[in-house]
């Protein structure tokens, strides 16, 4: 191990670790003559290592002088390993989805053949902008109380400006006992409820933020009766209820919508509040204009109903007189 300090790893070398499927990434000198910081990924997890060693079940084992002065180290010295193991990462997802014996294939938009296959996953801020903007995005979070956990508390809330940016975003402590945390969809654990704020006040808050401002978000009825509140339907855009972005008199995901308008997966596995509600404030303002220009024409249409009426019954009054 004495070959370390002689030759530090540069940027951009892979160090392979084949034997157990982890990867070092590039280490740096912080300084010292034997200062070399090192990452290791066993199992999807990063850890540090020191003096190029790697800790797989609890045993230490070094790789070697050979490994440390920057050549890489492959247990597998057939020089076709790298090739056949780059064509079996090209289509992990069928490989996943393959049927087995006695089991029913799956539907053909899992395999890697969708072209929802190759695309990025998050949403990030448009911008650095942290204001308070007259358009917000809601998006909340529930738990299950009660008996059997059939009705849906608030658990948390998350509010964004336009430009995607985290304006609030708070754990609540419902009113009843959590019957069960739904982490699988809602992401909330015990621990988050050490911290929650109480219900009243969080919706304080909330009703304070949103009083005035055009409110976005993906069946917002379900938000805001989580939240007990109400808000103008003259400011609401929900992207369920949106007639261009329904499928006939059906509604659809917003997992499906980011997909197809915005171009990026959501909700692969617990949902985040944050991401869902940058997703419906990205696919509002991608309809922003027409969606506008659509409401305004309704409330026309219904001014002029009402001169009409009003008219008529200004007539009517007249030939009674």
């Amino acid at each position: 191990m004495d070959g370390v300090a002689e030759k530090p790893i540069l940027e951009g070398e892979v160090w392979k670790f084949g034997r157990e499927g982890g990867e070092l990434e590039p280490g740096v000198l912080d300084g010292g003559s034997l200062g070399l910081e090192v990452q290791v990924q066993v199992r999807g997890e990063w850890r540090g290592i020191g003096l190029l060693e790697v800790q797989v079940r609890g045993e230490w084992r070094g790789m070697g002088k050979q490994a440390a002065v920057g050549r890489s180290w492959n247990p597998n010295p057939n020089p076709n390993w790298a090739q056949l193991q780059s064509k079996l990462r090209t289509c992990t997802s069928c490989t996943a989805n393959d049927s087995v014996l006695g089991k029913r294939k799956r539907k053909r938009k899992d395999s890697c053949s969708d072209s929802d296959a190759d695309l990025p996953s998050g949403l990030n801020p448009l911008s650095h902008d942290t204001s308070l903007t007259k358009v917000l995005a809601i998006d909340c979070e529930m738990v299950g109380v009660g008996f059997q956990a059939t009705k849906s508390a608030l658990a948390r809330v998350t509010l964004v400006n336009s430009w995607g940016n985290v304006l609030y975003d708070q754990y609540v402590r419902p009113l009843e006992h959590i019957s069960d945390y739904r982490t699988r969809i809602s992401g909330i654990r015990p621990n988050h409820m050490i911290k929650a704020k109480d219900f009243w006040a969080v919706q304080q808050t909330v009703a304070d933020l949103i009083k005035g401002h055009i409110l976005v978000g993906h069946a917002l009825h379900h938000d805001l009766k989580a939240l007990l509140l109400s808000h103008p339907k003259s400011d609401t855009r929900d992207t369920s209820e949106y007639e261009p972005l329904r499928r006939g008199s059906k509604t659809r995901a917003l997992k499906d919508l980011a997909a197809e308008i915005l171009r990026v997966k959501i909700q692969q596995k617990e949902h985040c509040p944050v991401e869902d509600a940058r997703a419906a404030m990205y696919i509002y303002n991608k309809h922003k204009k027409v969606w506008e220009k659509s409401l305004k024409d309704q409330v026309r249409r219904k001014n002029k109903l009402k001169d009409k009426k009003k008219k008529k019954k200004r007539l009517d009054a007249d030939l009674k007189i």
